[in-house]
């Protein structure tokens, strides 16, 4: 006997445990099949881009920590580069190895989190692995507060440098967690491999297609899951990325899984970057260029972009020569990735959007900056 249904209008969010933030979604459904969905923006704008217009190049530095803010120093890192391009600044060599080292540890740091609160939006037995992954990620935290004093929002960067050097325990704390991660990565992927959960709700669940995500401007994991090799610490070279050996993982189908897969193995490309950086960094204590207090750029535009964990982080700023900048956009990847979020769960039932939505790995405070 075939059952009637109506379909009718669900909203989730935007207070809700599996929107990872303040987000609102209009999900149409028919049963528990999904026929529509409209994602809705805006529930925690907080006006950076503006207030970016009436502070010094140097204030905005900390408006940045709040974008993605599992990834302070990768915001800190893309802006300074831009300020850096306006202003003909060259850093010295050690503070960009500094930069890399910070960048890469801040990847893993966010792939432990986004891969583990995916996880652990699947339900059931997989919410082991979050806790074994805030094991690792407490380590590194541990080292970023080593550094500069911050676990969450850190403020390290500055216009032609950093804030300042090393402890001297930082790097040996570092290669102790470089050469222990390793072994970390096996457990899970012991842990994971065949969990049947895990296969079952995300192998060909929630696919991104190879050609909207290219047209989409998608880009960071959500991109390489559909087997596109893009990356711009490859594609366009920042710092000191040039110098170093690494591969760019990529899927083959642009679902769940793969999503997951991507960012497991991105942690071990970051591995390898750490250990050529502690490696090759200059021994000298030259690490920051000289920039006046109130730095007056010449009238220009300038656009700098980095590869965060979510993918193209980007800002193109305007200079009118004052000590401000006449404008300021970011080009935050979490917020472009969203978008494809309802080609990606029509089809699918109520439930898979939460791991659809998990799988992209978003930061509200990036979106609605």
């Amino acid at each position: 006997m075939e059952v009637k249904t109506e379909r009718f209008v669900l909203n989730m969010g935007p207070q809700h445990p599996s929107t990872h933030g303040v987000f609102r979604m209009r999900v149409t459904l028919d049963g528990e099949v999904v026929m529509d969905l409209e994602p809705k923006f805006g529930y925690l704008h907080r006006g950076i881009e503006k207030l970016a217009e009436t502070r010094t190049y140097t204030q905005i530095i900390s408006l940045t920590d709040r974008l993605s803010y599992l990834s302070s120093m990768t915001n800190n890192h893309a802006y300074v580069l831009a300020v850096e391009k306006l202003a003909g600044i060259t850093v010295p060599e050690r503070g960009e190895y500094m930069r890399v080292i910070m960048d890469e540890m801040m990847r893993i740091s966010n792939h432990l989190a986004a891969i583990g609160f995916f996880l652990n939006d699947l339900g059931a037995s997989v919410f082991t692995p979050l806790l074994y992954m805030y094991r690792e990620r407490e380590k590194l935290l541990d080292l970023f507060e080593m550094v500069c004093g911050q676990r969450l929002l850190y403020n390290y960067m500055r216009i032609g440098g950093l804030s300042h050097d090393f402890p001297s325990e930082f790097l040996p704390a570092l290669k102790r967690f470089v050469a222990e991660m390793p072994a970390y990565l096996e457990e899970y992927e012991d842990l994971l491999a065949e969990n049947e959960i895990l296969l079952a709700r995300t192998k060909g669940v929630g696919i991104l297609p190879r050609e909207l995500a290219i047209n989409a401007s998608i880009s960071g994991p959500v991109l390489r899951s559909t087997g596109v090799k893009w990356d711009i610490r490859k594609a366009d070279p920042y710092s000191v990325y040039d110098r170093f050996e690494f591969d760019i993982p990529t899927g083959e189908t642009g679902d769940n899984y793969d999503r997951y897969w991507v960012r497991m193995q991105e942690m071990r490309q970051s591995l390898r970057i750490l250990n050529q950086a502690i490696e090759q960094m200059p021994k000298s204590d030259q690490m920051n260029a000289a920039v006046p207090h109130f730095l007056h750029p010449p009238k220009g535009e300038a656009y700098g972009h980095v590869e965060s964990p979510q993918g193209e982080l980007g800002f193109y700023l305007v200079s009118d020569n004052s000590i401000a900048p006449y404008r300021l956009h970011i080009r935050a990847p979490t917020l472009i990735n969203l978008t494809a979020l309802r080609e990606m769960v029509i089809g699918w039932k109520v439930a898979d959007i939460v791991t659809t939505f998990g799988s992209i790995d978003v930061c509200l405070g990036e979106i609605d900056r």
